[in-house]
């Protein structure tokens, strides 16, 4: 069981990094997805599912979804204003 925990760890480590080292804002937040979904995932063996399906609804699931939201309207409000010019 120590190596899937060492494993999982390294792999969420990782996506944290991508998630910095991305400069493409969508990148970054499909790395944080990863992350989340990872955390969950880590929750989940720690015999805490409660924790770890709130992690994973909350996290991966509405906080990506507002972050490319997010995104979304502020790419097409810049694209307006630049057709005003």
């Amino acid at each position: 069981m120590n190596f899937f925990h060492s494993v999982l760890l390294c792999m969420i480590f990782a996506c944290a990094v991508l998630a910095l080292w991305f400069r493409n804002l969508l990148h970054s937040i499909i790395a944080m997805a990863a992350f989340s979904m990872l955390l969950a995932l880590e929750f989940y063996m720690l015999q805490a599912p409660d924790v770890a399906i709130a992690e994973a609804g909350i996290g991966a699931g509405l906080s990506t979804a507002i972050a490319i939201i997010t995104i979304v309207t502020c790419r097409k409000k810049t694209e307006n204003k630049e057709e005003q010019r």
